[in-house]
């Protein structure tokens, strides 16, 4: 292993998690994938809003895309509804 080399976890090989993400996460107390299932997109986005304003709508499509193992391009219409709405909903608060 190289100096300044990082090690990825289990997170980073779903499909939309790169190294910031899964630091994110791992600082949100979320190292693995059953993990994020079982906390589900919206809390953990929640959890990474938290310790990071600029956490946006793609980010947490992003984390429901790796939940369903795709990309979150390709996250049904009324999954990105659902995710819209949430997100509106939340992000004065």
């Amino acid at each position: 292993m190289m100096k300044g080399e990082k090690i990825m976890g289990e997170l980073s090989k779903l499909p939309n998690i790169g190294e910031k993400l899964e630091a994110q996460l791992g600082e949100v107390g979320i190292h693995t994938i059953e993990a994020l299932k079982k906390v589900g997109s919206k809390q953990a986005w929640l959890d990474i809003r938290a310790i990071d304003s600029s956490a946006c709508i793609n980010r947490l499509c992003a984390l429901e895309g790796a939940i369903q193992e795709t990309r979150w391009h390709n996250l049904s219409s009324e999954v990105k509804v659902q995710l819209k709405e949430f997100y509106n909903s939340v992000k004065e608060i």
